[in-house]
């Protein structure tokens, strides 16, 4: 997890077609015949709980593209990160209300202070070299209704968190947070204030079906709300077609 400047993560499975003749004294059965019935107590196959989910791979052509962000926006590569076209084992270890690390909401990955990891994920930053300012998109995917849960975590994580300390500028960041409508299915927003700040900073959480968007500004002059706003629902928006 990088900090933010305060200037301002497929298995595809084929089944092989198997053609059976059978033959009997005289006659022969026919192509079409009846499989024979499963024996009682045969154990069935094991669903795959990733069915259905978009790899990192794919979840990253979701990201907003450079051209979005306008003039003196650069990537940081160092930020350009992806799970491929695998999935990864997804975690759940909520912290205890109250409890939350709350300088990770000073991270461009700043949803990890919610304790949740999905199964696939994209993200990547841009800042800009004129202003320092920073945008910044990840999009994590997760199985069953652990996408819902992910908002909850957030939205307590920002209770236990009314402040915490800059590492850089050692000033107290205030936090404030709320459910935001006109965006998927569901969205928090959190905002970052700080008087040693040029600006603050406004992070977003969308939900939109199995996957959470989340982005982070600092651009403009309202702690990053407009950019932040326009950000999220450009990528919530490219969600499903990026298959």
């Amino acid at each position: 997890m990088r900090r933010i400047p305060t200037t301002a993560a497929l298995l595809a499975v084929a089944a092989l077609p198997l053609s059976l003749t059978a033959c009997s004294s005289g006659s022969s059965a026919s192509a079409g015949a009846a499989k024979p019935a499963t024996p009682p107590g045969t154990p069935k196959a094991a669903e795959d709980p990733n069915a259905g989910l978009a790899t990192g791979s794919q979840l990253k052509k979701a990201l907003a593209p450079a051209s979005f962000f306008g003039a003196g926006y650069a990537v940081d590569e160092a930020g350009v990160r992806d799970s491929g076209p695998m999935y990864q084992e997804p975690s759940n270890s909520p912290v205890s209300p109250g409890k939350p690390d709350c300088t990770k909401f000073s991270g461009t990955s700043w949803i990890t202070v919610t304790g949740d990891g999905g199964v696939s994920f994209a993200q990547n930053d841009y800042a800009n070299k004129n202003t320092s300012a920073q945008m910044a998109q990840e999009i994590d995917v997760f199985r069953g209704t652990d996408a819902a849960t992910v908002l909850q975590h957030l939205e307590k994580a920002t209770a236990g968190c009314p402040t915490f300390k800059d590492a850089d500028t050692k000033t107290m960041v205030k936090v404030k947070g709320a459910a935001t409508t006109g965006l998927g299915d569901e969205a928090y927003t959190v905002t970052l204030t700080d008087p040693a700040w040029q600006n603050g900073s406004t992070l977003i959480a969308v939900r939109r079906g199995t996957a959470v968007v989340t982005v982070l500004s600092t651009a403009g002059h309202d702690n990053g709300l407009a950019t932040a706003k326009k950000l999220a629902a450009r990528v919530t928006g490219a969600l499903g077609a990026e298959r």
